[in-house]
């Protein structure tokens, strides 16, 4: 018979209930409920029954809580707030300007030259994907012309632009009749 696990007594059992009595987040909820009831004396696979949670979870829980207290359990993601922005607001005013003219080589501006441009304007390298992003981000697009044909003839092209529209007698021919059935 496995030995059960011991639950460093860092907060009384009725603290360990009333803390998850009164957890509003659900994770924070559902890792009070698991100490609480493993220091009653349930066993890991009936704790892991209860909340669902599998054994090795449980034992990471226990492993932090035991180290360390109360402070591991809860959902961590929630007071995170992220990475501070690369670009601050006077840097992206900067690159919304320079978005607007021309790219550096007279082309098109792309991922990898708003990121040339990015790591040049904050002394740190910047991925293309970065550069893709702060591009979508700025609600700029690639703006590629158009493909031609390489045998096309620029006047039948005008001279088809100028057509006039098709009036309603001309229209009324190409569109299909509709056809009834007939009800025997």
């Amino acid at each position: 018979m496995p030995k059960r696990i011991t639950i460093a007594p860092h907060l009384s059992l009725e603290e360990l209930e009333h803390r998850y009595r009164q957890a509003k987040e659900p994770v924070e909820r559902s890792h009070y409920q698991i100490i609480w009831l493993l220091a009653s004396g349930r066993r890991t696979e009936d704790v892991a029954e209860i909340t669902g949670y599998s054994r090795s979870w449980i034992y990471e829980l226990v492993w932090g809580y035991n180290r360390i207290g109360s402070k591991t359990l809860g959902d961590g993601r929630v007071s995170n707030p992220g990475p501070a922005p690369i670009l601050d607001d006077v840097q992206q005013a900067n690159l919304w300007q320079a978005l607007k003219g021309p790219a550096p080589d007279g082309g098109l501006w792309n991922g990898r030259k708003v990121a040339d441009y990015l790591s040049e304007l904050i002394g740190q390298p910047i991925s293309r994907q970065q550069g893709w992003e702060y591009l979508k981000q700025m609600r700029m697009r690639l703006r590629v012309p158009r493909p031609s044909h390489s045998e096309a003839d620029p006047d039948e092209q005008e001279a088809w632009k100028k057509k006039p529209e098709a009036t309603s007698g001309e229209d009324s021919e190409r569109t299909p009749k509709r056809r009834r059935r007939s009800v025997e």
